[in-house]
C-alpha cells in the first residue's frame, strides 16, 4: 500500500506546477520571434496613427449625432 508522500511525489515528478509552469514559460519565450527594433517602432507609430484617425473618426460621427439630438430631437 502507498502512502500520501509516495502518490504526490508521482503525481508531480518536476516538483509540480508551481515549478513547472515558469520553466515551461521561460521555454516557449525561448521560441518567440521578437520584432526588431526598427519593426517595433514601426508598428507602434502605426498604431498610434490609425487610433488616432479612428479616435477622430468616431469623435466627429459623435458630434453629429450630438447636434443632431439637441437641434431636431430634443430641440434645446
Amino acid at each position: 500500500m502507498s502512502t500520501r508522500s509516495q502518490t504526490t511525489s508521482r503525481r508531480r515528478p518536476n516538483g509540480g506546477a508551481a515549478t513547472r509552469l515558469p520553466r515551461e514559460v521561460i521555454t516557449e519565450l525561448r521560441r518567440v520571434t521578437w520584432p526588431s527594433r526598427e519593426e517595433a517602432v514601426r508598428l507602434t507609430i502605426m498604431v498610434l496613427v490609425v487610433s488616432t484617425i479612428v479616435g477622430l473618426f468616431l469623435g466627429g460621427v459623435d458630434y453629429v449625432f450630438n447636434f443632431l439630438m439637441t437641434e431636431f430631437i430634443i430641440g434645446v
